[in-house]
């Protein structure tokens, strides 16, 4: 390594690290503007927001990061491409040749426009008013084409730009192929459990439940999953999600329902998943690749397994229905531990993605993967969107929303301009099996474990085999490494059959 070549090295992680603290002050403001933030002040926000959003831009297209990038993408650093070095130069690299194809008065515009846009979608949601949330959609659609096409360069595709911000690499005609093998699968799934006479009783989850009550519980299954909260938080937010603010600043926000249990607990449990795994990365490698995930994917992939392969286990409830019968003897007390097990994995179709079960949770997502391609390409217009989403629905789930709140205004992503997006649910599904079962073929005491209220060994094994590695690898090849496999979705099918077919008989 030539001294200059890693005096060139440290000036850029330097500056990487400082463009990270100017962003940690950008996802401060997002969640204060989900938690605190009075309504008046979203005009406001949203310049803020631009203002930032020019300052973050700025430093991925700026002439001395590019001069830094040259000094160090032919040198003895790069030798090994998986040294921490190597990674952090790729990866900076590529984030460098993206956003400099982005104007910076258009990253500025999103910013703000995307601000104000999920203001009113929340607003148009709670009062059911698809037109008033109509013009600003096609604002943001229109900003997000413009986006998309930058990135993509002369002859891309905008959508698959957007799609490789989430998950470099993917493209949609390659998880088209996905969607269109994984959904075949679980409808003779579906088929067979909605066919059953078996109907797991319900009830109690729909009994009263203290919505206090419900935030001390949260934050003690977060507290024993690990979530260190002495690091992070959990507040009430408009919409479930988990921001990484910086190293020992995590925070996540969740949403309550004094009458669905299940709706406020597997939510936060999601998050809790993000947060663990963003308490895991490398604090040291805060603000680059390295103390990074390699994709949204994967991060919902770890979202998804603490919410579904553990929360929704019998060993998991094993350790917490106790605890549960304790701070809700009237809702819970007389209710056995296998009652209550078998209500949080019924399997029903249902208008509401975050809500909605393991079955037909990739259902939901296939819908929106089709429609927002449409939408981006100009082949289904906002005006058309209600009818579009009804019929989606009608064909995948044999439903129909009543409204438009349960229907196309039910999910905020469109309104903060995130394309691309919802596909990764889907991956994170895939990956979470994966990881899952191979984390259970290297910890066979698993269950007991859970079931004694000890979760240190799944997040040990997590930390060793995902969290550490940051950017190190993109997510298939991550996943490759760890389980002997590439991506791939029967392993959500056997996971799916084996938790659902001794009960329905398939």
């Amino acid at each position: 390594m030539t001294s200059s070549a890693h005096k060139s090295y440290q000036s850029l992680i330097a500056l990487a690290k400082e463009h990270a603290v100017l962003s940690s002050c950008v996802e401060v403001l997002y969640w204060d503007a989900d938690t605190f933030m009075p309504r008046g002040g979203v005009q406001h926000r949203g310049a803020q927001l631009a203002a930032l959003a020019g300052l973050v831009h700025e430093f991925h297209t700026s002439p001395k990061v590019a001069d830094l990038l040259a000094a160090v993408e032919g040198s003895d650093l790069v030798r090994d491409p998986e040294s921490p070095e190597a990674v952090n130069i790729r990866e900076l690299s590529r984030q460098h040749r993206l956003q400099s194809r982005l104007p910076r008065s258009l990253v500025e515009e999103k910013a703000r426009l995307t601000t104000v846009a999920q203001q009113v979608w929340a607003e148009a949601k709670e009062e059911n008013d698809y037109a008033r949330f109509q013009p600003v959609l096609d604002q943001v659609i229109a900003v997000s084409r413009a986006e998309g096409s930058a990135l993509a360069g002369p002859g891309g595709d905008a959508y698959d730009a957007h799609l490789g911000q989430w998950e470099p690499g993917a493209t949609a005609a390659e998880l088209t192929a996905v969607f269109s093998q994984l959904c075949a699968e679980l409808r003779p799934i579906l088929n067979a459990i909605t066919a059953s006479r078996k109907r797991p009783r319900t009830a109690v989850l729909k009994r009263e439940y203290n919505v206090e009550k419900q935030k001390m519980f949260v934050q003690s299954v977060a507290a024993t999953l690990g979530f260190d909260l002495t690091c992070g938080r959990i507040d009430v937010g408009v919409h479930p999600t988990c921001i990484y603010v910086g190293p020992g600043d995590v925070r996540i926000t969740n949403r309550y329902s004094e009458r669905d249990f299940s709706r406020g607990f597997f939510c936060a449990l999601h998050e809790t998943g993000h947060g663990l795994y963003d308490q895991g990365l490398s604090q040291e490698s805060f603000g680059t690749p390295m103390g990074d995930a390699p994709s949204l994917g994967m991060h919902e992939g770890q979202a998804r397994m603490w919410e579904n392969f553990v929360g929704r286990s019998l060993a998991f409830w094993k350790h917490f229905h106790g605890r549960l019968r304790e701070v809700f003897p009237e809702a819970v007390g007389e209710v056995k531990l296998e009652s209550f097990h078998a209500a949080v994995n019924r399997v029903e179709s249902t208008l509401t993605r975050p809500e909605s079960d393991e079955v037909t949770y990739n259902l939901h997502v296939a819908i929106r993967f089709e429609l927002e391609r449409a939408l981006i390409s100009g082949a289904l217009s906002t005006r058309d969107l209600p009818g579009a989403w009804k019929d989606a629905y009608k064909r995948e789930l044999g439903i129909e929303p009543a409204n438009d709140s349960e229907g196309c205004l039910q999910d905020g992503h469109w309104a903060a301009g995130m394309f691309g997006y919802f596909p990764t649910y889907t991956l994170g599904n895939i990956y979470a099996a994966q990881l899952y079962a191979a984390a259970r073929a290297a910890l066979p005491g698993l269950d007991e474990s859970f079931a004694e209220g000890d979760f240190s060994p799944l997040v040990g094994w997590l930390r060793e085999n995902v969290y550490r590695h940051g950017h190190r690898w993109t997510s298939a090849e991550l996943i490759r490494r760890v389980t002997g496999s590439g991506p791939d979705h029967r392993a959500l099918i056997e996971h799916l059959r084996g938790r659902y077919g001794p009960v329905y008989g398939f």
